[in-house]
């Protein structure tokens, strides 16, 4: 075999392999995973610190849609998503009796807080008592802001008004505005506006555009807050990618994504409570 030949099927074999070796490598960067899930795991930071760790730990990318529960959850409906991690346990519930997910897993939790301007005109700073809290709101008629989006932190707070008794359709009037949008933009308006929102404790330790807001409202057992994870059914949807999304969900709930949830803080105050082993969490 002539030298000039033996050049020629190297250089041939070189650019296979080099080919082989894209390839490969672009298969390796295409393995990920895409999790619907609501505004405060990102908002807060949350995921900026988990999910690096967890394609360490696995290889697998996590590409996250953010929205509110409600719209997460119909995400896992459509088949958009393959893990669905919201925080509105009777949904995901029911989520999983519809058959739209494969089993609720308990993450962890956090509380809520009321939010509202350091002049407080509705007199309520320091109370331990959200359903008090609310009625002396509507008295007042002070300004108060809902997210309005589905999500599961406006089905709490629809839930604790009408827990305090008071109908919203009867009550509510041009102080009462619902915006449609997330935890962010909802602190934002009622910074603007001087007026009260109810938030996540975790989403509000991370806002940084404070201005006159503050906590005045907190520890009240019906501000607890409670997320959940779920695979997305692929009986349902055969392209979920049901093997990878379980291996996040196992992830999170297993030690090392429970250790990393609880060593997740801001200005040294701890900002979710891992409890996946608490029964009937």
């Amino acid at each position: 075999m002539s030298s000039t030949r033996r050049l020629f099927i190297a250089a041939a074999l070189g650019l296979g392999l080099g080919f082989a070796s894209s390839a490969h490598a672009q298969g390796a960067a295409e393995r990920f995973i895409t999790v619907s899930s609501t505004t405060s795991t990102q908002d807060s930071g949350l995921f900026g610190h988990l999910l690096p760790l967890f394609k360490a730990k696995t290889g697998i990318d996590v590409r996250v849609v953010s929205q509110g529960t409600g719209q997460a959850l119909d995400t896992g409906r459509r088949g958009d998503a393959d893990v669905v991690f919201v925080h509105a346990r009777a949904q995901e519930l029911k989520f999983v009796e519809d058959g739209f997910g494969v089993e609720r897993k308990a993450v962890m939790y956090n509380d809520f807080v009321l939010i509202g301007p350091k002049s407080d005109p509705a007199g309520i700073k320091g109370s331990a008592d959200i359903a008090a809290a609310l009625k002396a709101i509507a008295a007042k008629q002070a300004p108060f802001v809902s997210r309005g989006d589905r999500s599961g932190t406006h089905s709490a707070e629809l839930a604790l008004w009408k827990g305090a008794d008071l109908d919203l359709e009867k009550i509510r009037g041009s102080w009462y505005r619902e915006i449609g949008q997330g935890m962010g933009a909802a602190l934002n308006t009622a910074g603007g506006m001087n007026g009260y929102v109810l938030s996540d404790r975790g989403t509000w330790l991370s806002f940084k555009n404070r201005g006159e807001l503050d906590i005045v409202v907190e520890g009240d057992r019906r501000l607890f807050n409670q997320y959940g994870v779920m695979l997305v059914n692929p009986q349902k949807h055969p392209h979920v990618k049901a093997k990878d999304g379980q291996a996040f969900i196992d992830w999170l709930v297993g030690p090392e994504g429970q250790k990393a949830i609880a060593d997740y803080k801001i200005e040294g105050k701890q900002l979710f409570f891992p409890n996946a082993a608490q029964p009937g969490a």
